[in-house]
């Protein structure tokens, strides 16, 4: 089985490639051999590798920038993904494309199921619905996986390590109380990941079509988020300076973007899928600090 993964350089791709290896045969390419506004470029690749699976985690992720530059992110996050479908669909191709809770509005008190009403509130979110959109017209071997909060220890800046770095500077941080969703661990998303483009092979029997949400279970505010993220380094010996974690309101925090006050993900239907829910958010926090304690003490005996 030829699986192509398109994003590999991402937080997500670099956890995902070594997990899909033991899927199938994987080719896996990055934003320097595949410029996703490029279309014909998108059509050619896939015509000449023919994979028999596509998986994309590639994005445009800057959430903020969005607002100011929605063509460039609507070409990524929308059309991009669309091609991509529609070529598969002419190959024979299933597709895996990853979207995001900020698909809904936030006005719900309970988790979201796939089938809610889609209702994106910033440029962001109408980008990714685009996207979404485009999958499910266009090929009908596809899962697409909404996913929030998503963070890894490979990454040049995520939630967790924009906290590790303020929280070694800084005696005091504010952080936002009034913005409740899921924390995701790219290490547990790639291996559901993995697990769909198995389901999704030609002789399943029972391919996973449709729309799955995956987040790590659990929901909290970016507040609790950051206290447990201070608690769990310290206990892990990181260099931390911080002392007080401030909650404060999404008004008080200065964005260009509005952001979704509730995004909580309900896992169940991904759950039955594949067998077992997903690991609990704490858990997987101490995982991705795991490896990270690591990569520095490594880092720091090898100078």
């Amino acid at each position: 089985m030829r699986i192509l993964l398109i994003g590999k350089h991402g937080q997500l791709g670099h956890d995902l490639l070594p997990v899909l290896m033991a899927v199938g045969e994987v080719r896996a390419v990055g934003r320097e051999t595949l410029d996703l506004e490029n279309l014909s470029a998108i059509c050619q690749l896939l015509k000449q590798i023919r994979p028999t699976i596509i998986v994309n985690t590639a994005a445009y992720t800057a959430v903020d920038r969005a607002e100011i530059d929605l063509e460039r992110a609507n070409a990524i996050n929308g059309i991009a993904p669309t091609v991509m479908a529609e070529v598969a669909q002419n190959l024979g191709s299933a597709l895996i494309h990853i979207s995001t809770d900020y698909v809904f509005d936030g006005k719900k008190n309970t988790p979201y199921l796939e089938d809610d009403i889609t209702k994106p509130i910033n440029a962001y979110g109408q980008s990714k619905l685009l996207g979404e959109q485009g999958v499910r017209q266009m090929c009908d071997r596809h899962a697409i996986l909404r996913t929030a909060w998503v963070y890894g220890a490979n990454s040049k800046g995520n939630f967790v390590k924009t906290m590790l770095r303020l929280g070694a500077e800084r005696e005091e941080v504010s952080v936002v109380m009034d913005q409740v969703g899921c924390p995701t661990w790219t290490g547990d998303l790639a291996q559901a990941i993995a697990q769909f483009a198995f389901h999704l092979r030609p002789d399943s029997p029972n391919p996973p079509i449709g729309i799955y949400h995956y987040t790590n279970s659990g929901a909290i505010s970016w507040y609790d988020f950051a206290v447990a993220i201070f608690e769990e380094a310290a206990l892990m010996g990181f260099p931390l300076k911080i002392q007080r974690v401030i909650p404060i309101s999404s008004a008080d925090y200065p964005s260009p973007t509005v952001r979704p006050a509730y995004s909580v993900l309900s896992g169940h239907k991904t759950s039955a899928r594949l067998g077992s829910p997903a690991p609990y958010w704490r858990h997987s926090l101490r995982q991705m600090l795991k490896q990270l304690s690591k990569a520095f003490y490594s880092t720091s005996q090898a100078s």
